[in-house]
């Protein structure tokens, strides 16, 4: 019961981390999985497409493809719907930072 409620709101932090790092520069699934293993998100390319897929059906972010040797990749870019997005998750994650954190001081 405790890992689905973690999962679902880390699965917040993840879109977050995607919107982030796609609007600093083109990212692909690989790469992403890779960074999302750095932060302690250890999720599976089954996961995460499936995000990718429909952040991008939302507008959130723009795909193009590439032949990289031979196998064509996705890179995916945050659109102006998804950089407003972020700019709000920011400012609402901000927020609950500053609550979370002086929780106990005072």
């Amino acid at each position: 019961m405790e890992d689905k409620v973690l999962r679902k709101l880390f699965l917040g932090f993840i879109h977050i981390h995607i919107l982030h790092h796609a609007s600093e520069h083109p990212i692909f699934g690989l790469w992403m999985l890779e960074e999302l293993k750095s932060h302690g998100y250890n999720i599976s390319a089954g996961t995460l497409y499936p995000i990718l897929h429909a952040m991008e059906k939302d507008g959130l972010l723009e795909k193009t493809e590439q032949n990289v040797e031979g196998k064509i990749r996705k890179y995916y870019t945050t659109t102006q719907k998804g950089k407003a997005v972020l700019k709000e998750a920011r400012t609402k994650a901000y927020e609950l930072f500053k609550e979370i954190h002086n929780e106990g001081e005072g």
